[in-house]
């Protein structure tokens, strides 16, 4: 009998690595996906070829089904990992079907394009939930390094510490390590707010330049996302730790980063409609940097970064454009 009953909604990339975690922990993970071709493959092969196909073999004590209510039934924890722009309408679904005690986790990172809101807004509006019973997990993760079970660390955030307790005790294996705050917010907005800068990074790399540049856009970043977080209710130590500055570095420097990718596209000269087809499909970044420009907006924080990569997005500016517009006055000490 594994230590909980886990079960994961979506079986993409990191919801699937994901699985193994808990499972290389000791729970019992049963994954639901929407694709009949994912589920079969898990139950028969204990591959995900589709999404994950890094991984020969996933753990025994993974198990799928495309079936809402089995999938639900009897979890203890219920680990949401939806793309961020389709989770309300994908939860809806399952409400009424969640046991009334389970802990809800989500992987997600992003904010709602429509509405501006948190995924941790998002989560506990489309099932009716309690904050003490939602949990938000993020930090430097890229799926495929933890699918390779290579040492990686992650924030767990839940308004009740104890609940934030428990699940980094799930998820604890020997490579992989979970460390708990109560500041959600701050949590949450670090994980979509990098995306932006991962964008900004990756079009830099894709012009052609090398780490300086790099550095002088994170370091802008870094401050634009603890501005941005801290007058949104958030703690600044979370943007200094794991889940900030941590996956900052993670995200913008890796191919494997789907924001990074597409920031590099653009960098080459690719048109966004160009990019978005190289990447097969939109990075999260791209709904989120027009959202930051809004909180700054809402909270009275100057965001260049921000503001210039929608410059892009939006009007198709150049690299060197969008430098100087980041840097109106070059570098002040602020």
């Amino acid at each position: 009998v594994g230590m909980a009953n886990v079960t994961v909604l979506g079986a993409g990339a990191w919801g699937t690595a994901f699985g193994q975690v808990l499972a290389d922990a000791g729970n019992d993970v049963m994954m639901w996906a929407i694709e009949p071709e994912i589920v079969k493959a898990i139950q028969t092969e204990h591959r995900n070829p589709v999404r994950l196909p890094s991984v020969e073999k996933l753990p025994d004590n993974m198990k799928a089904t495309g079936d809402r209510a089995e999938a639900v039934a009897h979890a203890d924890v219920v680990v949401v990992a939806i793309a961020a722009q389709y989770a309300r309408g994908a939860l809806e679904e399952f409400k009424g079907l969640i046991p009334d005690s389970a802990l809800i986790v989500s992987l997600m990172k992003g904010i709602e394009k429509s509405t501006g809101k948190r995924m941790d807004q998002v989560v506990c509006e489309a099932l009716d939930l309690p904050t003490q019973r939602f949990a938000a997990v993020s930090g430097p993760n890229l799926s495929k390094q933890i699918a390779a079970r290579q040492p990686a660390a992650t924030v767990i955030g839940c308004t009740d510490i104890d609940n934030a307790r428990m699940m980094a005790n799930l998820c604890t294996t020997d490579y992989f390590k979970a460390f708990i705050t109560a500041d959600v917010i701050g949590l949450e907005l670090c994980g979509s707010l990098k995306n932006v800068v991962a964008l900004a990074v990756g079009m830099s790399h894709g012009a052609g330049y090398g780490e300086n540049t790099a550095a002088m856009i994170e370091t802008r970043g870094l401050a634009e996302l603890t501005a941005v977080g801290t007058a949104a209710g958030a703690l600044p130590e979370t943007f200094h730790g794991l889940a900030g500055v941590g996956d900052l570095i993670a995200t913008c420097g890796s191919p494997l980063s789907r924001n990074y990718t597409f920031g590099f596209n653009l960098g080459k000269g690719m048109s966004v409609a160009e990019a978005t087809k190289a990447s097969d499909g939109v990075a999260e970044g791209v709904a989120t940097a027009s959202a930051v420009v809004e909180l700054g907006e809402k909270y009275h924080v100057d965001t260049p970064l921000a503001k210039a990569v929608t410059r892009v997005l939006d009007d198709g500016i150049s690299f060197s454009q969008m430098v100087s517009e980041m840097f109106p006055q070059g570098i002040t000490v602020e």
